[in-house]
C-alpha cells in the first residue's frame, strides 16, 4: 500500500513491500527491507548512476539520454555488475538519486548488503535487493546534505576509516609489469630525496597472478626488497589481487567458484586472458588468504596493500558455504583484515563500497589515469584514460566521510606522457581535493623543473572548498571541472 511522506517540504508516494513502520531520521527516512518504489514526480530528471566496483561508470545522466552503462560485454564482465545491466533502462548499484528542475535531489540508497539495485523512469524511482535483509534510505534536498546523510548512516551501519596513506609512489605507470629489482634499487635514492610515505611495488613481482611468489626479476626476495624500502625511510607496499587466479597459477581445483553445471567462473578478462574467482567461503581458500597475508605483512613486512580486482568475491557462482555473494566478499575482505592487522593500511581496487567499509582504508574510485586523456579508439566509460578517471572520481567524492578516496596516479612528467598541462593541473587539483596523493614518474624521468614542481605538490597541504558540484576553491584559486566533462573537450584539449 503506498504512503505519502514529507521529505524536506515535498510530498512522495512511497511503496515498501516490508511491513515495518517508515522511520525518521536525520537528513531522512529508514524505509523497511524488501523492494521500493518512490513515485518522484520529477519528470525528465538527472538520474545518478553509482557503480558496482571501483572502475564501473558512475555519473549523471538525464532520464531522457540513454542510461550510462558498459555496452562491451566482456569488458562489463570485468568492470560492472553483469547480472543487473540493463541497455534500456536507467539502473545503479547501492544507491541512485534524481536531480530535478529546481536542483533538488531525491536519493534513494541501501544501507547493507545483498546486492542492492535501483532503477528509475519518468515516474518511478524503484530500489531491490538479490537478497533483502537490509533497509533503505530515502533523503530529498539539497545534493551534498543528502548524499552527506547517507554516508552518515552508511557509518554508523557499516564502519568507515579515517586513516591516510600519505603520498604514494608506484611502479605501476612507469615500468608496467616490466618492473625488477634492479631497476626499482636505482629509483630508492632519489625517492628518499622527496616527501614520499610509500613506496608501492604494483603487478609484475609475482610469478603469475594467483602464484603470489616473487618471479626471477626478483632474486632477492620480498622480504629484502621491504627492507630497502624501510631502510630509505619510507613503507613498503604491495599489490596483491588475492580472491582470483590466472589459468596456469594450479590452484587446488576446489578452490575455484563455480557455476550451477560446475565450471570454474571467469569473473573478468585481464593479461590475455579470462581469470578464475576464487570461492571465499571455501576453507581451503580461507587459509589460503591468511597464509599469503601473514606471509606479505609479518614475514616480509609490507604494510601498505592494494587489493587489486576485489570485485571477483562478489560474482555469482555457488559457493562452498551457501553465503549470498556480497557476504562472501566482504568476509573474504574481513579475514584479510584481520590477518593483516589494523596499522596495515588496505586499499581496495576493483572493489564494492557498501561490503567494503570498515575493512579497507582507502578504494580507487575509477579506473587507471592512463597517461593520456581519452583514446579515439574507445568511447568505453571504464578504460584506462584520465579522462574516465576525472569523471568517476568527480562523482565519487561523496565517499569521503567513508574511507580515502584514491583517484589513482597524477603526473609531473613530459616523458611518455601525451596529457596537456591542463589535464595534468585537473588530475593535480583533484589529487588534492581526494586528499590522496600517488605518483609514478621516476625522479629520473624528471627535469629540474618538473621535480621541483612534484616536491611543491607533495608537500603542499592547501585550503579546499567545494562551491557546487564541479566546482571547487584550493586555497583561493577557482577550479572548475566543467571543462574536463565535456564530451566535445575529451581529446585532444590545450
Amino acid at each position: 500500500m503506498p504512503q505519502l511522506v514529507d521529505l524536506a517540504g515535498r510530498v512522495f508516494a512511497v511503496e515498501p513491500s516490508g511491513s515495518a513502520p517508515v522511520e525518521p531520521v536525520a537528513g531522512g527516512l529508514i524505509l523497511p527491507p524488501g523492494r521500493v518504489a518512490v513515485l518522484h514526480g520529477l519528470d525528465d530528471a538527472l538520474f545518478y548512476r553509482h557503480g558496482q566496483n571501483s572502475w564501473s561508470p558512475c555519473g549523471w545522466r538525464r532520464l531522457s539520454e540513454p542510461p550510462l552503462r558498459i555496452a562491451n560485454p566482456e569488458r562489463r564482465l570485468t568492470a560492472d555488475d553483469t547480472v543487473w545491466d540493463d541497455p534500456a533502462r536507467h539502473h545503479s548499484s547501492a544507491v541512485a538519486a534524481l536531480q530535478g528542475a529546481d536542483g533538488q535531489v531525491l536519493l534513494l540508497g541501501s544501507l547493507g548488503l545483498g546486492t542492492p539495485r535501483l532503477a528509475a523512469d519518468h515516474d518511478t524511482l524503484a530500489g531491490w535487493c538479490e537478497e533483502d535483509g537490509a533497509p533503505w534510505f530515502l533523503a530529498y534536498g539539497p545534493e551534498r546534505e543528502v548524499f552527506a546523510s547517507y554516508a552518515r548512516e552508511l557509518a554508523g551501519r557499516l564502519g568507515s576509516s579515517d586513516r591516510r596513506a600519505g603520498n604514494v609512489w608506484c611502479t605501476w605507470y612507469a615500468y608496467y609489469e616490466g618492473i625488477t629489482e634492479e631497476q626499482l634499487g636505482k629509483d630508492l635514492a632519489g625517492l628518499a630525496g622527496l616527501p614520499y610515505d610509500v613506496v608501492q611495488v604494483d603487478d609484475g613481482w609475482q610469478r603469475i597472478v594467483g602464484d603470489w611468489e616473487p618471479n626471477d626479476k626478483f632474486p632477492s626476495g620480498m622480504a629484502a626488497l621491504a627492507g630497502r624500502i624501510g631502510a630509505a625511510g619510507m613503507r613498503p607496499g604491495l599489490w596483491l589481487a588475492p580472491f582470483i587466479a590466472l589459468p596456469g597459477a594450479e590452484p587446488d581445483p576446489e578452490f575455484l567458484l563455480r557455476d550451477a553445471a560446475g565450471n570454474p567462473v571467469e569473473a573478468g578478462h585481464n593479461w590475455g586472458s579470462a581469470y578464475w574467482a576464487l570461492d571465499l567461503t571455501h576453507p581451503g581458500v580461507q587459509e589460503h588468504l591468511r597464509a599469503l597475508i601473514h606471509r606479505v605483512v609479518h614475514e616480509w613486512g609490507f604494510t601498505y596493500l592494494k587489493l587489486d580486482f576485489i570485485n571477483a568475491g562478489a560474482v555469482p557462482g555457488v559457493r562452498h558455504s551457501g553465503a549470498a555473494r556480497e557476504r562472501a566478499y566482504r568476509d573474504g575482505l574481513r579475514l584479510i583484515r584481520e590477518a593483516a592487522g589494523p596499522e596495515v593500511y588496505l586499499l581496495g581496487s576493483g572493489g564494492l563500497l557498501l561490503p567494503s567499509l570498515g575493512l579497507v582504508d582507502g578504494m580507487r574510485s575509477g579506473p587507471d589515469v592512463a597517461p593520456m586523456w581519452a583514446n579515439y579508439a574507445t568511447d568505453d566509460p571504464s578504460d584506462a584514460m584520465a579522462y574516465n578517471a576525472v569523471v568517476n572520481t568527480l562523482h565519487r567524492l561523496w565517499h569521503a566521510p567513508l574511507l580515502q578516496v584514491d583517484p589513482d596516479v597524477v603526473y609531473f612528467r613530459s616523458r611518455l606522457n601525451l596529457l596537456t598541462d591542463t589535464q595534468m593541473a585537473w588530475l593535480q587539483d583533484l589529487a588534492a581535493i581526494c586528499g590522496f596523493r600517488a605518483v609514478s614518474d621516476p625522479p629520473s624521468w624528471l627535469n629540474p623543473a618538473e621535480l621541483e614542481r612534484l616536491r611543491a605538490y607533495l608537500t603542499d597541504r592547501p585550503e579546499i572548498v567545494q562551491e557546487s558540484r564541479y566546482r571547487f576553491t584550493v586555497d583561493g584559486r577557482e577550479v572548475d571541472f566543467t571543462g574536463a566533462l565535456s564530451p566535445g573537450q575529451q581529446y585532444p584539449i590545450s
